[in-house]
């Protein structure tokens, strides 16, 4: 099969075809003008090639164009920005002496890509003050930067927006982005002619907020009403709806709408549709959609499968893949231009994996990790921060954490949360307590529903009863928080772990009657297994039967209260029901960190090439411990 002409890989040649010439040109003694200049760099910027870039910057400034031609200092403008150097922008901009219009939309719109949305909102008013009249593309990366920033400074631009469709596009994600869809749909009904990146900016919407029926809606009354054809980001959103939407029941049948459609080889919906087959539990079909893309990969596919694994709880295969996606070279292997480029861990990588290192207690994984995230300057962002955090306090390094936290430049509530759980998990609830009332001194955070959880189980682990009991009856006075199913629950373990079963009992009769329940039910059996209450025990586990059924902790927890009450026929009553059901317990699992490697054991698993032998040791162990009692 033929190369298509309209392809990636031909129009690179054709880039590189242009780049020779230009080189032949210079080289026969012909200098290049205003007019090769431009043609020439936005080949370089199409290529992401910066040092090329560099070398015709030189001859830009050797032949004076750099201060005679605005149009090719502009062009610079953008080649800078597109391959990643935000200080030459600066430089570049600083000394155009005759700016025009382009040269304030590349300057905002560069500002905008390195996500300095301050910077680039300052350049607006300076844009503004100067009387220079800003363009649709200003405007686009202006309202950008306020759905970063959460201002609402779109609102400001007037009506002219509207008659633009990219404009409008742009302020219907901005709205969006500040979580105010309503405001963006009303911009999206507004617009006298649609066009699909309007729509898709809608979609968009729908699904960064969790509206996706909402998006799907939409997209069937554009395709039946306004005859618009999708395109790829379209179906992109689309299978994303699909696979987080609960009343579209046939996921996987957008597969083959996207294969009629002819987008089945567009990376893009290929990333979208690995993600899918992740969420759907299907990781084997994701990692064939993977396979079948090596020659096109980007760090948006890595990202997405890597998220797949961790999604699935395969841990360790996650670790394996990011360590091989930075020794995979480039699949393109033209040797002068991207054969040494390698795919590099972004912020999205690091805050996916970390949480594998913590499920796995792979400490010296995620120092290695912390490290890199040091060096590469990735340990400022609150995501990256907030993962470290929570991964050195679930291998047990508290202090570590701490440390992590004070060196934070910026917090949210997450940060906060993730600290306070620690705590409270390692025995600290003191300490825990006392993060909280730092919390509540911070003007830049509020708590939410997760910092209560988080408290009342510090409260729980320390026995804490008074404290944690003040708190649950003043969360919505003191916060505005109204207490979740999820906040009945920790209350009910709080006062059961305390031995204060009956008020637990309480507790869980004084909430709505039904599945909201379970939590608190179960929650309130555990405590009757630790401290032996037959009774409620048995009206914990009844209830819990009926609304879980098929929740096999529940019957093993009734059996061990039985068996440790010495109640054995109603204990094997339990397990013979269990089994007659067809309920199955997890056999338990642990890791241990070996070198590079992480090695899983499972109860019951002969299958471990050294089984055998650590038996062995195991029963070596034992009677070494029978022996010295």
């Amino acid at each position: 099969m033929g190369r298509d002409p309209s392809g990636p890989h031909a129009l690179r040649d054709i880039r590189r075809r242009h780049l020779r010439l230009h080189i032949a040109m210079t080289s026969a003694g012909i200098p290049p003008d205003n007019f090769a200049f431009p043609a020439v760099l936005k080949c370089v910027t199409a290529l992401h090639d910066l040092n090329i870039g560099k070398q015709l910057h030189a001859a830009v400034v050797k032949f004076g164009y750099h201060v005679s031609s605005v149009t090719v200092a502009n062009t610079l403008l953008t080649m800078y920005a597109k391959c990643g150097e935000l200080g030459d922008v600066f430089r570049v901009f600083d000394r155009i002496s005759d700016r025009d219009q382009v040269s304030w939309n590349s300057f905002v719109a560069a500002l905008c890509h390195f996500e300095e949305w301050m910077f680039a909102l300052e350049a607006f008013r300076i844009i503004v003050s100067q009387g220079v009249e800003p363009s649709s593309f200003t405007l686009v990366s202006v309202t950008l930067a306020c759905s970063q920033l959460n201002r609402r400074e779109g609102s400001r631009l007037g009506k002219a927006p509207f008659e633009n469709p990219f404009v409008s596009s742009a302020l219907v994600d901005m709205y969006c982005n500040c979580k105010q869809v309503g405001s963006g749909r009303r911009v999206f009904d507004r617009v006298s002619e649609l066009r699909i990146g309007l729509l898709n900016a809608m979609m968009g919407g729908y699904t960064l907020n969790g509206l996706n029926e909402e998006a799907l809606k939409l997209f069937l009354k554009m395709e039946e009403v306004a005859g618009l054809i999708p395109n790829a980001t379209t179906l992109a959103i689309v299978v994303t709806a699909c696979v987080r939407c609960k009343a579209f029941r046939r996921k996987e049948d957008i597969h083959g709408y996207v294969v009629k459609l002819g987008y089945d080889g567009d990376l893009y919906v290929q990333n979208a549709l690995m993600d899918m087959y992740s969420r759907l539990g299907k990781v084997d079909l994701s990692l064939k959609i993977f396979d079948a893309i090596m020659e096109n990969r980007d760090l948006i596919s890595w990202n997405t499968i890597i998220t797949g694994y961790v999604i699935n709880g395969l841990h360790d295969a996650a670790l394996h893949l990011m360590a091989e996606m930075q020794n995979k070279k480039h699949p393109e292997k033209k040797p002068d231009y991207t054969a040494n480029i390698v795919f590099k861990p972004n912020t999205i990588t690091l805050m996916t994996v970390l949480p594998g290192c913590a499920a796995l207690a792979a400490l010296a994984k995620g120092k290695e990790i912390h490290t890199y995230a040091v060096r590469h300057n990735l340990v400022k962002e609150v995501t990256v921060g907030s993962a470290l955090v929570d991964m050195y306090s679930k291998c047990g390094c508290l202090k570590l954490s701490r440390e992590v936290f004070n060196r934070m430049p910026k917090r949210n509530v997450i940060t906060w949360n993730v600290l306070i759980m620690a705590y409270g998990m390692h025995g600290y609830g003191e300490e825990a307590l006392k993060l909280f009332k730092d919390m509540e001194s911070q003007d830049s955070v509020r708590p939410n529903e997760v910092t209560f959880i988080a408290l009342f189980a510090a409260c729980s682990h320390s026995g804490l009863v008074d404290e944690g009991l003040e708190i649950f009856y003043k969360m919505k006075e003191n916060h505005g928080i109204e207490p979740t199913p999820d906040h009945y629950a920790c209350v009910v373990d709080l006062l059961g772990r305390a031995g204060k079963l009956e008020d637990a009992y309480q507790i869980v009769n004084s909430m709505s009657t039904g599945p909201d329940q379970a939590g608190a039910w179960s929650s309130l059996l555990g405590a009757c297994r630790i401290h032996g209450n037959v009774k409620l025990g048995e009206i914990a586990a009844k209830n819990l039967l009926v609304l879980e059924p098929n929740v096999a902790s529940h019957y093993v927890l009734l059996s061990n209260i039985y068996s440790s009450a010495g109640l054995w026929n109603q204990s094997m009553e339990v397990r013979r029901k269990m089994k007659e059901i067809g309920v199955r317990k997890e056999p338990g699992c642990s890791w241990i960190e070996m070198g590079d490697e992480v090695r899983k054991f499972t109860a019951g698993d002969g299958s471990h090439n050294q089984s055998a032998r650590l038996h062995g040791f195991l029963e070596e162990l034992l009677e070494r411990m029978k022996k010295e009692g």
